[in-house]
């Protein structure tokens, strides 16, 4: 497997990452879930095909840039996601413990 393969990944999870991001923005978590879930596959194929396999110092650069993408991107999702956690944990507080 070609160390280009690797970076590819790498650049699937980002784009994926400016997905879930949109998506966060457009206020449709159902479809944040369901990229995150697809980011979990990519990551889980990443790691399998990275297993054994070094970048060398210039992918290894490029690699770093789209981890920072990736990290950027989901520091503003969970910014973006706050308010409504804290909504939802206000109504579950304020609900009664009983589901009918």
């Amino acid at each position: 497997m070609a160390d280009d393969t690797l970076l590819e990944f790498y650049e699937a999870i980002e784009r994926a990452s400016e997905d879930m991001l949109q998506a966060a923005r457009d206020g449709d978590w159902d479809r944040v879930v369901k990229l995150e879930g697809a980011c979990a596959v990519l990551i889980s194929q990443l790691k399998h095909a990275a297993s054994g396999r070094e970048l060398d110092a210039q992918e290894a650069r490029t690699k770093s840039k789209i981890m920072r993408r990736i990290l950027q991107n989901d520091a503003q999702i969970r910014n973006l996601a706050e308010p409504w956690l804290e909504d939802l944990d206000r109504l579950l507080a304020g609900s009664p413990k009983s589901v009918h």
